[in-house]
């Protein structure tokens, strides 16, 4: 039977959805199994006196413990260290409490995860490290270096989940913009990757917290840091228990004892940071005896336009201790 224009163009049309459908679900499915592959890189789970602990590491020398922010695991914190391999340190990049490997307990605490980094020291036969806290993962940085002194040979404190007094407050608000959209992407591998290609500058803006004008103005390897961040939370649903975890904690942070950090610290900022890291920074710098605060205008929570120098004052702290 011949068919209308009209219903020719109709076939035509789903024709055209159903082979468009085909196409994104394969390359969905393709980027997710890259992606998963790359998380079970050199990922190492070793049991220790406080429960099984997932790490990699990597290099010889000065250890070096990485504690990860929200949305990453052992992966991000290794991205984020591995610059310093030529400068003779040891990384010991962590998965924190329910991402990737890692379980999350019943009591997965700030301190808690602090007392677990320490098992996973004495597994691994480190007796004091350098340790480095980006973004939520400030917190159990802050309390390793509170809990565990003789331990922590430095401290450095990279865009800190911290906090203050004004955090407090907001915490009594209803959940932002930023941390509604987190809620619904988090556990769903389609729906993150999904808005990652429809809505890539609200996604930088809301989940990495970064200005999407301070990206586009940025040169091509910045750029690319940008984007290799962005694929590297999939699979978000590996990292679904720790977000969960991570968004519950950010709204339940205690004060914490600052002036019992003895280990030298530096704290790095920028103003323009979508996660208001920047007041976390100067709030407990100097409540840290001789903490060292490095703020930047711009860069949002990626500190973009300043890596190379980031990593040259990490280096020269955590090389000197101070």
């Amino acid at each position: 039977m011949a068919l209308s224009g009209r219903r020719l163009a109709f076939l035509a049309a789903l024709l055209a959805a159903g082979a468009g459908s085909a196409l994104v679900a394969s390359r969905f499915r393709a980027d997710v199994q890259a992606a998963r592959a790359r998380a079970a890189r050199d990922a190492i789970v070793v049991q220790t006196r406080c429960g099984p602990m997932e790490y990699q590491a990597a290099g010889e020398g000065t250890p070096l413990l990485v504690l990860h922010g929200a949305g990453g695991g052992h992966d991000q914190g290794m991205t984020f260290a591995r610059p310093l391999l030529r400068d003779g340190f040891r990384i010991i990049a962590v998965s924190r409490f329910g991402y990737l490997g890692a379980p999350l307990p019943a009591d997965a605490s700030p301190a808690a995860q602090a007392d677990a980094n320490i098992c996973l020291l004495d597994a691994l036969g480190v007796q004091r490290t350098a340790v480095v806290g980006i973004s939520a993962g400030g917190l159990s940085a802050i309390q390793t270096a509170i809990r565990h002194p003789d331990r922590v040979s430095a401290l450095a404190l990279v865009v800190p989940l911290a906090y203050t007094p004004d955090n407090a407050a907001r915490n009594a608000e209803p959940p932002s913009r930023a941390a509604r959209l987190l809620d619904w992407m988090v556990g769903s591998d389609f729906v993150y990757w999904s808005a990652m290609h429809l809505a890539r500058d609200q996604v930088i803006a809301r989940v990495l917290g970064t200005p999407p004008a301070v990206v586009a103005e940025a040169d091509a390897a910045e750029q690319a840091r940008v984007q290799a961040m962005l694929e590297d939370i999939l699979p978000i649903s590996a990292r679904a228990a720790g977000l969960r975890n991570e968004s519950w904690q950010a709204t339940h942070v205690e004060p914490m004892a600052l002036d019992r950090i003895a280990a030298p610290t530096l704290v790095i900022s920028a103003r323009d940071c979508g996660y208001g890291t920047y007041a976390n920074a100067e709030y407990i710098a100097p409540r840290i005896h001789g903490a060292r605060f490095i703020g930047y205008e711009r860069g949002g929570h990626m500190l973009i336009g300043h890596d190379a120098e980031v990593r040259d004052a990490l280096r020269e702290h955590l090389r000197t201790g101070g």
